[in-house]
């Protein structure tokens, strides 16, 4: 039971991270490989201030996600100006940079060492220590990232998203200021995904650079690729289906190095057969890329 209480965890994690980045990918369809970066930077900042500063649960939350939309605006003003495959190889850098700043500022980050010890989260008095609280938690987590980007969505500021990924150059001509639309949709993205690793740091009770690399930004691509781009349900049934499936290879009794780089493979073949079978994914709206 602890077992699959602690995969429904997981998936409200995944969810959250894949409606986040579905708001670039969907509606603006931008292409960002620096998702990992955003959900460790959320991850580490809640946990330093848990850690050291001894900072409640609440605030090092809000923290994360504020730090994670600065940093965003620091990367996308500039990066923003790009197009295509030059905005993904600049999110990319960041990643990149971000993950090395995790291995490398020992006296902040602890390095390759991690952060242990991270306290459980406290709410209006009371302390998640069940797995069916972490569930409960997660699951609000990603119900308040279906409710932000929703509202989103459906708002004016959505029309425009939307007609930015159609024709940017329309949307200028319109009136419409697309960097700032673009920056302020990349601000919240991020800042989601903060969320979803503040909430991951406090449940596992321990980080290092490793859960926030490059592969983990392409699993919430793959995500949202499998689950389906500008789909409502889309989110979840690729978190569904990208962390359930997977485990099943924990059950064949291979070795852990075996069953990772079976994972990986599955992830890839899962990709391909996807783009090639079905590119707007299993409910997606819309097409992979503009």
């Amino acid at each position: 039971m602890e077992y699959v209480l602690h995969i429904l965890v997981l998936i409200g994690i995944y969810t959250a991270l894949a409606v986040s980045l579905d708001l670039l990918v969907g509606q603006m369809g931008l292409l960002s490989i620096a998702h990992g970066a955003f959900y460790g930077l959320g991850a580490y900042t809640s946990a330093l201030l848990a850690v050291r500063l001894g900072v409640p649960f609440p605030m090092g939350f809000l923290a994360g996600m504020t730090v994670a939309a600065v940093a965003s605006l620091l990367i996308s003003l500039p990066s923003l100006r790009l197009h295509d495959d030059y905005f993904v190889i600049a999110t990319f850098g960041f990643q990149m940079i971000l993950v090395s700043i995790f291995n490398n500022w020992i006296d902040l980050t602890r390095g390759p060492l991690g952060i242990p010890g991270i306290p459980r989260p406290s709410l209006f008095g009371w302390t998640v220590q069940s797995q069916v609280g972490f569930v409960v938690i997660s699951t609000v987590l990603a119900a308040l990232a279906y409710t932000v980007v929703g509202r989103i969505t459906w708002s004016p500021f959505g029309r425009v998203l939307r007609a930015i990924r159609e024709d940017e150059v329309f949307a200028e001509a319109v009136g419409k200021s697309t960097l700032c639309f673009k920056a302020t949709a990349f601000a919240v993205s991020a800042a989601l995904a903060a969320a979803a690793g503040s909430l991951y740091a406090c449940y596992m009770s321990f980080i290092d650079p490793t859960s926030f690399t490059v592969m983990e930004s392409i699993l919430v691509i793959s995500i949202v690729i499998i689950g389906g781009t500008g789909s409502v349900w889309g989110p979840l049934v690729g978190a569904a289906v990208l962390v359930t499936l997977p485990e099943a290879l924990r059950f064949l009794g291979l070795p852990s190095s075996v069953a990772a780089n079976l994972r990986e493979i599955f992830y890839g073949c899962l990709l391909v057969a996807m783009m090639m079978k079905r590119p707007r994914g299993l409910l997606g709206q819309y097409g992979f890329g503009r």
